[in-house]
């Protein structure tokens, strides 16, 4: 048993099934620009803060544009495909209702801040959360754990009596240095390194198990 007095979410990979989208508009704009993309470039960035991925992409795959002008692009085509069709994931509307009828909220994601609005706007789940925070928006992005402290410090909580909920290796390692209790619910497709899993305290099958075994847990 852990006293629970907040929840706090991912947003890729946990609520909205994104991380093709992202993958696929960076590979996009990298041939585009002749730069040099890798089978390693999806997952090396998965976690990374806009700062980061943007100076990744110009250093390292070669994007011959300013790191500030290619998160512009990335983020102005991946929004113009979720308005056309936003990928949520299965059951994301209905656990965060159901949640948010308990716990207070809070976001904690890597996403550029355009892109989590849009996603709430979407959604309707804006009014369900309490505070949502970009990596852009803190010092580090995951693996450190600043934007999961800077979404405890907004809902005005210890950050060991919240639950964060993750997917990825790098969003694993960042809420469990936060010391918070983690439900991970991996993906299929992009499945977090098992030493990271390892270090979930709860590991489920898809979101539908989260209310219930956070009532047990708490």
């Amino acid at each position: 048993m852990r006293l629970l007095n907040a929840v706090i979410f991912d947003l890729d990979g946990v609520l909205v099934d994104s991380e093709s989208v992202w993958d696929s508009v960076r590979e996009q704009i990298t041939r585009e620009c002749g730069g040099r993309w890798h089978d390693r470039a999806q997952r090396d960035m998965m976690g990374m803060s806009s700062l980061e991925w943007s100076h990744y992409m110009h250093e390292v795959l070669g994007v011959p544009m300013a790191p500030e002008e290619i998160s512009a692009l990335v983020v102005e085509r991946l929004m113009e495909r979720y308005r056309r069709d936003l990928p949520l994931v299965p059951g994301a509307a209905e656990t965060v209702r159901t949640l948010a009828a308990g716990w207070p909220l809070g976001l904690a994601s890597s996403s550029n801040r355009p892109v989590i609005d849009l996603v709430l706007e979407l959604t309707e789940l804006a009014p369900c959360f309490g505070i949502t925070v970009s990596s852009e928006e803190v010092d580090r992005g995951k693996p450190a754990p600043d934007v999961y402290l800077e979404a405890a410090r907004g809902l005005e909580v210890d950050p060991e009596t919240c639950a964060a909920i993750e997917d990825s290796t790098n969003g694993i390692r960042s809420a469990k240095a936060a010391g918070m209790l983690v439900a991970a619910v991996p993906r299929q497709d992009f499945p977090p390194a098992p030493e990271a899993l390892k270090l979930a305290d709860l590991v489920l099958d898809s979101l539908d198990e989260l209310p219930p075994a956070l009532d047990r847990a708490a």
